[in-house]
């Protein structure tokens, strides 16, 4: 009991991507969620833990997109060292904007991470050697994961590939879980409540904040390579401010400070989008509708929402204190 107990938030990150086969046809859009609720671990990492709202992870995103795109294309190299290469350039990519925006605060550090995320797009835009340019990068293929010899994922067909990203979700949320409970992530929500007291207490951080800011970038570029992967296209929208408006939408939607919202964010913003779409052409008036009502009467995102459903229909004999979880 112990142990299902410690692990219960891994225990649900597992039950979802069994789930999510049960209740969606399309493999691909199953897999669009994981791949979201990928980018906003990252994003979760920087907002709910580290207290950093960002507006770069489009550039993460885009980053990871096109190194995988270029790479598979242009070289030889094994897929699992493409996706590797991939993280790590995206972790680069996340040191060098983190080391500019940490040593900005409020409204100033939003605003410079905004403005880098619109270099990087024009800088995309002017190498279509590169990048394909306004065109993307076109053709990337999905390749399979073998290992010695042994096919482990064909990733021919839209389920097989669903199988493929919900290891290496659960591989990251594992990661990211074990980093939040670590010393580090408690630094950092002592950070994030009060920096001035950290200060004092002679911790570094920007060192903090700019290996969250480079865990989180290598997230990101993971989601990234995938969703490249997954379309076969690279393209240049996946590096603009809007793709980061989406991947902070997905955080705050599931619920800051707690990484299984994430999961629950992702599957709440693909799967209704998907739906509504088909159902109305402006589905994007609807779906501001519902994000205002999610804004104004679950200020705690969905997540916190469960929680205080779970609170009120507690059984009678349980305390308060017994009831209460941890984010």
């Amino acid at each position: 009991m112990t142990i299902i107990k410690n692990n219960r938030y891994l225990l649900m990150a597992v039950a979802g991507v069994l789930l999510l086969p049960v209740f969606l046809e399309s493999g691909s859009l199953a897999s669009e969620v994981l791949i979201f609720a990928l980018a906003a671990l990252g994003c979760n990492l920087l907002l709910g833990y580290a207290g950093l709202l960002s507006f770069g992870q489009g550039i993460f995103f885009g980053v990871g997109s096109y190194a995988l795109g270029i790479l598979l294309t242009r070289t030889g190299i094994p897929m699992p060292m493409v996706l590797l290469a991939a993280i790590a350039i995206g972790a680069i990519v996340a040191g060098m904007v983190g080391w500019l925006a940490i040593r900005q605060k409020g409204v100033y550090f939003v605003m410079l991470t905004l403005a880098l995320t619109q270099m990087f797009y024009f800088i995309a835009y002017s190498t279509p050697e590169w990048t394909g340019g306004d065109n993307g990068l076109l053709d990337i293929p999905s390749l399979p994961l073998s290992i010695l010899g042994y096919e482990l994922f064909p990733n021919q067909t839209a389920w097989q590939y669903y199988s493929f990203v919900a290891v290496l979700f659960i591989i990251a949320y594992w990661a990211v879980q074990r980093v939040v409970d670590s010393i580090f992530g408690r630094t950092l929500l002592a950070i994030r409540d009060n920096p001035d007291r950290a200060t004092a207490l002679g911790y570094n951080i920007k060192y903090f904040r700019l290996t969250a800011f480079m865990i989180s970038g290598g997230l990101t570029a993971l989601a990234g390579a995938l969703y490249a992967m997954m379309t076969g296209i690279a393209p240049l929208t996946s590096l603009s401010y809007h793709m980061s408006e989406v991947i902070l939408l997905v955080t705050v939607l599931g619920g800051t400070g707690s990484l299984i919202a994430s999961l629950l964010g992702a599957a709440f913003y693909v799967i209704v989008s998907d739906w509504l779409s088909q159902l109305w052409p402006r589905w994007l008036l609807v779906f501001g509708l519902l994000l205002m009502a999610i804004s104004l009467y679950m200020q705690g995102g969905l997540w916190g929402a469960l929680k205080l459903l779970a609170e009120r229909y507690r059984p009678a004999g349980k305390t308060k204190e017994d009831a209460k979880e941890p984010s």
